[in-house]
């Protein structure tokens, strides 16, 4: 398994990047300081997404900057992703580990600390948890948790963490201080003006907590 900078982890959101489109709203975040991206979209089909990720993947090429694609086995394996996410109610995280083989990065979302003590490391290689704060864009999600409840989940969770779920810029210190390697965005950098400045924002805040 590969070292992973959780940092700063962009999960694009179809609706919310189209001023700009899916690839260039990646590309700016990247440059403002975003390592991982992931490619979401809950609406596109395997083909879709194989598509739109083979851009991205030509886009961030030589970034440094990490693909991730949300669900779809069969989309990350046949855009050779770097990653892929899945949640509980998705392939299981050992199925998904031998379908995947042993080099691609494989995360998992938990809402619970029983679910996040439950991780195998040997499958699993981050997980997302949260949702740290009520988020519209993921309008069933589980009930939020604070940085409380987030520092909680960090606890029994035996592999590193970006916590997701309603979090901005401001949020930077408090998810830091929980104990989380990094923080995962959508609405703080899909959809804004400027989504390379407002990578910049939070790439500097994050320098500025761990300093």
């Amino acid at each position: 398994m590969r070292n992973l900078d959780l940092s700063l982890y962009l999960v694009l959101d179809p609706g919310l990047c189209v001023a700009f489109g899916m690839v260039e709203t990646a590309c700016a975040a990247v440059a403002g300081g975003a390592t991982m991206v992931q490619l979401r979209d809950k609406h596109a089909d395997t083909a879709r997404m194989i598509e739109t990720g083979r851009a991205l993947k030509v886009a961030l090429s030589g970034t440094g900057a990490l693909l991730i694609v949300n669900d779809d086995v069969d989309a990350a394996i046949a855009i050779g992703a770097d990653g892929l996410h899945i949640g509980q109610d998705d392939i299981d995280a050992i199925t998904a580990r031998q379908l995947i083989g042993p080099d691609m990065i494989l995360g998992l979302s938990a809402e619970t600390a029983a679910l996040a003590a439950a991780i195998d490391p040997a499958a699993v290689d981050y997980a997302g948890l949260g949702p740290v704060f009520a988020t519209a864009t993921k309008p069933d999600h589980k009930p939020a948790l604070g940085f409380e409840g987030l520092s909680r989940l960090i606890k029994v969770c035996p592999v590193p963490v970006v916590a997701i779920g309603g979090l901005k810029s401001a949020h930077v210190g408090g998810v830091l201080a929980a104990g989380a390697d990094g923080l995962a965005v959508v609405s703080a950098i899909c959809g804004t003006p400027d989504p390379q400045l407002a990578a910049r924002e939070i790439a500097k805040n994050i320098q500025m907590a761990r300093t």
